[in-house]
């Protein structure tokens, strides 16, 4: 199972996570994880990372697809059971760029599972939170850089026949369930 998780920030990607993981026995590909490993091994990518990390700034996007790669080919012959995306892809040339790497290394994507909410519902969540990040301004900020970025990839990711939308309200068991609806019928 090869999945990538789509959706606004607070949308309940990140709740759903530990379920899926613990259910399908997949493995989470996460940006920052896989940064941090490749820094920790010094490993050319790691070595380039490490100044941008270091000084707080964003690490250049080939070598983040690096990494990515690397850490898609390890999964690929150390978890037969698959991988699951949060994070990434975060707009279109990510997107096409993935693709790329997954045509290489022959482990196309089954689904991008896409959770679907209501802004004023996400906003009343964040603030739930009670994060020193999350007022009202930045929050809302957050969901228009997500609008204008991210968003394009519901459209992307229908047009190849990926994209499945699971409702992200209601109780965390009956979001579960939506989402086992959808993952059952692949795994």
């Amino acid at each position: 199972m090869r999945i990538v998780l789509l959706g606004a920030p607070g949308s309940g990607k990140g709740t759903q996570t530990d379920a899926i993981i613990a259910r399908y026995g997949v493995s989470t590909v996460a940006t920052g994880d896989l940064l941090r490993a490749e820094v920790a091994a010094g490993t050319e990518l790691g070595q380039r990372a490490k100044p941008y990390m270091d000084a707080g700034e964003l690490v250049p996007f080939d070598i983040v697809l690096g990494m990515i790669e690397n850490g898609l080919k390890t999964l690929a012959t150390t978890n037969p059971k698959g991988f699951m995306m949060d994070g990434f892809p975060r707009d279109l040339a990510q997107a096409e760029a993935l693709d790329q790497i997954l045509a290489k290394i022959n482990q196309p994507l089954d689904l991008v599972l896409f959770f679907e909410v209501d802004y004023e519902e996400i906003v009343k969540r964040l603030l739930g939170r009670g994060r020193a990040d999350d007022n009202e301004e930045t929050i809302r900020n957050r969901l228009r850089v997500y609008e204008e970025k991210t968003a394009p990839l519901i459209d992307y990711y229908n047009r190849k026949g990926l994209l499945r939308t699971v409702k992200g309200t209601g109780t965390i068991e009956e979001i579960g369930a939506r989402i086992r609806a959808v993952l059952d019928e692949i795994a």
